[in-house]
């Protein structure tokens, strides 16, 4: 009797397997489809440095100033400009990556609506 429960058992599990490896396999291509029509889309970028004088520590004002700038659906990245020691700002410009539709002053005005646009300027644009 045991040995056909263990059978049964068995079976059981090599069904499942079967199940999740083709459901995995289904999830990659439609991931992979997703991505190659993503890529067809040809959007032009931009990037600018912004000095943000009033941006003092790493773990508070660049989180709230990331946040803030990224809820523009123009903005595509905002990243800390390179720091000499780890955990504390010694030069506070973030660099942030844009859609060229997108006006550079625009980030000025987000900086200024969240309590960082005091001495803000932009400090370079490619």
């Amino acid at each position: 009797m045991r040995s056909i429960v263990y059978g049964l058992a068995i079976l059981a599990a090599a069904g499942i397997m079967y199940f999740i490896s083709t459901s995995n396999s289904a999830t990659e291509n439609q991931t992979a489809d997703t991505a190659a029509v993503d890529s067809d889309v040809d959007v032009q970028t931009a990037s600018m440095t912004l000095s943000v004088p009033d941006m003092h520590c790493p773990f508070a004002c660049y989180p709230k100033i990331k946040e803030n700038l990224e809820k523009q659906d123009e903005i595509l990245t905002v990243e800390l400009a390179p720091q000499s020691e780890e955990g504390v700002i010694d030069n506070p410009q973030v660099i942030v990556t844009y859609k060229e539709s997108y006006d550079p002053k625009s980030a000025l005005a987000v900086l200024d609506s969240v309590g960082f646009g005091d001495g803000a300027d932009i400090v370079e644009t490619n």
